[in-house]
Parts: C-alpha cells; structure tokens; sequence
C-alpha cells in the first residue's frame, strides 16, 4: 500500500475531492485526521472509511482560524503519534466578477481562506512533518492563474491560486535539507459541488478541455496520492497539473 503506516491530515474532507482523497488514502494505508467546516458531513466520511477497515479522526473548524492548523496538526500527534504529511484541498472560488466591480469583501474571504489559509497550514505542518524525518505537503491550486491560463471574473481566485504556487516553491526551497516535500497540484474542471448540477454548464466547461471532460474527483486523489506516496521522493516544489489539457489548449 502506497501510504502504509503514514498519517496525514486532509483539509476540505467533508466533500469533492477532499472526500474521494480520504477514501482512497486509506485504502493505501493512510491514518488520517480530516478537517473540514460541515461536522455532519465530515463523520460520514470517517464513517466510511471505518466500516471499510481504515482509521480516520475528524475535527470541525475554519481553515482561516488560526488555531484550526496547529489543532488538526496536535490531533495527529495524540491520536497516531505525529504527522507524515497533509493534502491542503480546502478553498474557496467566491463571487465571480471583474475585479474593478468586486468587493473587499469578496477578495478578502477567498485570499484568507485558499492563500493565507496555506501560510497557516505550512507554519503548524513543516515542523511537525520534519520532527517525523520528512514527508510531504500537498496544496490543492488550479490552472487558473497559472501560465497563460486567465480566466474572466476570476481575480481574486486566480491571485489565491498564483500565491500559492509562490509559497509552495519557496517552502520546498527552504525545507528540502529537512527531508519536507512540498508540491502544488493543479486540477481542471472537476465533478465537484463547484461545477454545480446543471449538465449543460457542466457540458460548457467540459468542452474547454482538450479532452472534451471533466475529472472526477478520484483522478485528482490519485495525483495527491503519488505526490504524498515515496514515489515522489525526490519531487519538490513542482506545480503538478491534472487538468484534461486545459492550460496546453491556453498556451
């Protein structure tokens, strides 16, 4: 198993990717802490992942709070005995618009929750994942805001998603002696609760896409779960993209 013996914190666990992500680590083994806001929806995924055999602790609460990082990270030590590693997945698109229309409000709700979010998130797990001897750190970004591939109304998201793809470089770049690998992963349009349940808007944002879908939220796991597993070992600070092609077709 890929992720046998290791125990990882997922952030954004009580649905989408986050959730297809908690299922498939532990069938690899994984021991896992899950974070997300919704408690009900998150004990079902623990749930899940109990009655087929896996270990999974959940613990409600806001990514943007400072004290929701350090806990989760505080939580894997005292239920598995430290911290392996983290899949970051919790973020936000908020109100579309163009930023000259948009509010501060607006901007600043989706920067705190995909960027500074991410800050939080590092501060509390590199120390944590080093003391173990090393591991790694997944952040979920996107292809927006990353090479050509600019989107309208997406401003604020975009600037979120770019500022993570900063951090991460610089993180791997200041934690590889440490044995701490750091990667942020891309993913297209995605069968999330995003993508909303209108099939014909589904169809629209599919057709972008060179290859004419959407992922569903297992093929964006399974990319989280090379990049956490020790097959990536000597992987770091790499932008991994899992998006159909979109950002080929944008060059």
């Amino acid at each position: 198993m890929e992720l046998e013996d290791k125990t990882l914190i997922i952030t954004g666990a009580s649905s989408g990717i986050g959730a297809a992500a908690a299922r498939l680590f532990a069938r690899e083994g994984a021991r896992l802490v899950l974070g997300a806001r919704r408690e009900a929806e998150l004990r079902a995924v623990a749930r899940q992942i109990a009655e087929a055999g896996g270990e999974a602790v959940t613990l409600a609460g806001d990514v943007t709070e400072d004290g929701f990082a350090p806990s989760l990270v505080a939580l894997a030590r005292d239920r598995f005995g430290g911290l392996d590693g983290a899949f970051n997945n919790a973020g936000t698109v908020g109100e579309m618009g163009p930023v000259s229309t948009m509010d501060r409000a607006t901007w600043d709700a989706v920067i705190a929750t995909n960027l500074t979010a991410a800050f939080l998130a590092a501060q509390a797990q590199v120390p944590a994942i080093a003391a173990r001897g090393g591991g790694a750190i997944v952040f979920t970004s996107s292809f927006v805001g990353f090479s050509n591939a600019g989107l309208p109304g997406m401003g604020a998201y975009a600037a979120s998603k770019a500022g993570i793809n900063g951090l991460v470089q610089s993180l791997a770049a200041d934690h590889a002696a440490q044995g701490v690998r750091v990667h942020s992963l891309m993913p297209g349009g995605t069968l999330t609760a995003l993508a909303g349940d209108d099939p014909a808007v589904q169809a629209s944002i599919a057709a972008l896409h060179p290859m004419k879908r959407l992922a569903q939220p297992e093929e964006i796991a399974q990319a989280a779960l090379f990049l956490l597993s020790d097959r990536a070992g000597f992987m770091t600070g790499s932008p991994v993209l899992v998006d159909g092609g979109m950002s080929v077709r944008l060059l």
